[in-house]
């Protein structure tokens, strides 16, 4: 089983322990502080572990003809894509002040450092763990710089191939084994043909002394839901307080009451996974009472009979006597008394009758 560490204080990921719920604001706060602290207070009403949002510095992010580059797109906020990204870009006076609403209304908060000069910054503000995006997961200088912070890193894998991933393995985990993968397809919104979650199972047999989680941009939560059923130990799900507002991301995000219900349902599994002991219940005894059957007398049987199977069969007796699965065992055993048709075979008419002990 993956090993687990600490992601944020006291508060730790794989293991037995539940999923870390991301939602993830990202950029669909449109610019606005206070849609972003009412983001927020959504994701601790619906009872996601953490809010993250995504820190660029534009200027290290992209070079000069990508921030000129003419942008005309429906979801555009600005006639080049620098205006456009600027617009959605907050202050780092504005991080500090989401981070400090965040903890004052008590839930974790974190972004993805979208270049090494955000990192610097997120770590200076103390976040408790790195987001690493797809978009950075195969840039190896950053993955290193990130690494050597110290602090815990999430790293998706959507854009990449397993080769590629070995080698962020290879990289980070001489320098900060906390740290974890999610399956991660770069689509907005994802078809569920190219979710693969069957990656999922691929990196815990390739990674198992990580924990491996799931980035999701499908919409609804059936998806999302059964990645955690497969061992998802983190899961990042984009959020949004309105789908139809601009921005691309809206549509493959979910709304509050469809984060309300991810939660849940993931609460709901993790306790439905249970031992993977399969053993009588407590709560199975009173239907096992009503209508467990038992081993009864096919026809009158005989003090001092040696019984054989078409002495036997199988009904709902009163009283309870032997299980079916003894049925075999009977046959050969000698009864001590007289059992009339139809009637339960218990051990006080089987001689020298030693019970099994189940394992």
């Amino acid at each position: 089983m993956a090993r687990e560490f600490e992601l944020c204080p006291g508060r730790r990921v794989g293991g037995d322990q539940p999923c870390f719920i991301i939602a993830e604001i990202g950029q669909n706060h449109q610019g606005d502080l206070d849609i972003a602290k009412r983001m927020i207070r959504m994701a601790k009403d619906c009872g996601a572990d953490c809010a993250k949002f995504q820190k660029s510095e534009l200027e290290y992010k992209f070079n000069k003809k990508a921030l000129e580059r003419p942008y005309t797109s429906k979801h555009s906020w600005g006639k080049t894509y620098g205006e456009h990204k600027r617009h959605l870009e907050f202050s780092h006076d504005q991080y500090r002040e989401l981070k400090k609403y965040a903890e004052e209304i008590g839930i974790f908060f974190t972004a993805s450092g979208m270049d090494e000069m955000a990192v610097e910054f997120l770590h200076e503000l103390d976040v408790p763990f790195f987001k690493v995006g797809s978009g950075d997961t195969n840039n190896f200088p950053y993955l290193e710089k990130t690494a050597k912070k110290g602090r815990p890193m999430v790293i998706s894998s959507g854009m990449q191939s397993m080769n590629t991933m070995h080698q962020v393995y290879q990289i980070v985990k001489p320098l900060n084994p906390n740290f974890c993968f999610l399956q991660c397809t770069s689509a907005y919104p994802l078809q569920p043909e190219d979710v693969n979650l069957r990656v999922i199972s691929a990196y815990q047999s390739a990674f198992p002394d990580i924990p491996i989680g799931y980035s999701g941009h499908e919409t609804g939560i059936a998806i999302s839901v059964a990645a955690v059923a497969m061992g998802a130990k983190v899961l990042e799900r984009h959020v949004t307080l309105d789908k139809t507002w601009k921005g691309s991301d809206h549509q493959a995000s979910l709304e509050p009451n469809e984060l309300a219900e991810l939660v849940k349902a993931i609460r709901t599994v993790e306790k439905a996974m249970g031992s993977p002991i399969k053993q009588l219940l407590p709560c199975e005894m009173a239907c096992n009472e009503k209508l467990g059957k038992s081993v009864v007398a096919k026809v009158a049987i005989p003090e001092g009979s040696i019984l054989t199977l078409d002495m036997l069969t199988v009904k709902v007796g009163e009283p309870k006597g032997f299980p079916p699965e003894s049925i075999f065992d009977l046959v050969g055993q000698k009864v001590k008394k007289n059992i009339e048709e139809d009637e339960t075979i218990t051990e006080q008419v089987v001689e020298n009758h030693v019970k099994k002990v189940k394992c």
